[in-house]
């Protein structure tokens, strides 16, 4: 643990170019980087689908089609986390590895609810138009 691209190990310490030693579950910062890049690049090369929005409606005004749908696809979502996230740690023989997926399985239910809960928060309260947007909550 602690190896990935800005981490290493030397002498059984875990070492970062990049600020403290973070454990990198399944190679997923590359994982985003290559996938983000790969969507940058295609989004750039196919452009804006043509058609797709009424430009008599102005943008703030788009509404998702089927909001059940897609709360009940976070939740899909979200539970296949708690298989993919602390069974990446591989382990669960002893205490310290128990403990380990334990903690992943925390940050797995605290950070989408921070994240959606600050965004639902924000769009709620500070950002125009301030309403409660169930679609961008799902988002986080």
């Amino acid at each position: 643990s602690g190896s990935g691209i800005f981490n290493y190990v030397e002498n059984g310490q875990a070492v970062s170019l990049a600020g403290p030693p973070v454990i990198d579950f399944a190679g997923s910062g590359i994982v985003h980087l290559v996938g983000g890049i790969a969507a940058l690049c295609g989004a750039t090369i196919v452009g804006p689908r043509k058609g797709r929005f009424n430009e008599a409606v102005p943008a703030d005004e788009f509404e998702a089609h089927n909001i059940p749908m897609c709360v009940l696809g976070t939740f899909f979502l979200w539970f296949g986390w708690y298989g993919f996230n602390p069974g990446s740690t591989a382990a669960l023989h002893d205490a310290d590895t128990a403990h380990l997926a334990a903690m992943v399985a925390v940050n797995t239910t605290l950070a989408p609810c921070v994240a959606g809960g600050v965004v639902f928060s924000l769009r709620a309260k500070v950002l125009p138009p301030k309403m409660k947007d169930v679609g961008a909550f799902c988002n986080g």
